[in-house]
């Protein structure tokens, strides 16, 4: 292992990059140049990061090297040519149903485990998310934006849909009519209206943005592991239980807490 200022770093390749210090992790999206546009290469480091991370991290932050977060899938993959060593787009549609599946089920790894209960995650978006990067900082629990940023998904207006996970956590955070809205129309969304509508946590001068998610991500570490983690079930949970059900998951957390700090737990 090397380091990068007081982080380690336990890997850097295929434009992520992913440090440790402490009980925090930092990805980072390492191609500015291309404003980190996304490919398979990409998501595949995606998820070797996630299934990399050291016991101890609590909280992982996800950044994007330059102007921008990410401008969205790399433009090569809609040639006929795609990326080298991949299938492209034409070369996916020829597959069959379990193929095609398969395929996308693979990218879509790259997005799924920033939600584990046992992890905070936090994407720290300037300039431009578009698209795969859109859905992206949605995969992440909480966001943090630059004044500059510019959400938009414009996938259907390329004739696709979001299918990086982005459409669950879209209508959980701004209601169905608001997601419909942005989706279809592949607007801009800017910090302001990002805040107001519940899509950002925090809108900041860019200069601050790194700061700001220094001090979100100590406040997050405050509370004592297995608190927070318990916490993060039982509200992930929510919209897939009745508000009876919903009791009874918060008194069988609460009893685990309890009994865990009288020393009687496990």
């Amino acid at each position: 292992m090397t380091t990068l200022d007081d982080s380690e770093l336990v890997f850097d390749k295929d434009g992520v990059r992913l440090t440790v210090e402490d009980a925090v992790a930092t990805v980072t999206l390492t191609n500015p140049a291309k404003r980190n546009a996304q490919s398979p290469a990409l998501w595949r480091a995606l998820t070797e990061a996630g299934r990399s991370l050291p016991g101890s991290v609590r909280v992982v932050v996800l950044r994007g090297e330059g102007a921008s977060f990410s401008a969205g899938l790399d433009r090569q993959a809609f040639t006929p040519e795609g990326f080298d060593g991949e299938p492209s787009f034409i070369d996916l549609a020829r597959g069959s149903d379990q193929e095609l599946d398969a395929v996308i089920a693979e990218y879509q790894e790259a997005f799924t485990w920033w939600r584990r209960s046992d992890l905070v995650s936090i994407a720290a978006v300037q300039g431009h998310a578009i698209g795969a990067g859109f859905q992206l900082a949605l995969a992440c629990d909480l966001r943090v934006v630059a004044e500059d940023v510019q959400f938009a998904m414009r996938e259907t207006s390329l004739g696709l849909v979001p299918d990086l996970t982005g459409t669950h956590p879209l209508v959980s955070l701004v209601g169905y009519a608001r997601a419909l809205e942005i989706c279809a129309t592949g607007r801009f969304v800017h910090a302001e209206e990002a805040e107001r509508i519940g899509l950002a946590n925090l809108s900041v001068p860019a200069a601050e943005l790194d700061a700001a998610v220094r001090d979100l991500g100590a406040a997050l570490l405050a509370a004592p592991r297995d608190a927070l983690t318990e916490t993060k079930a039982l509200l992930q949970g929510v919209s897939g239980r009745s508000y009876e059900e919903q009791r009874a998951a918060e008194r069988a957390a609460q009893a685990r807490r309890l009994r865990d700090l009288a020393g009687l737990g496990d």
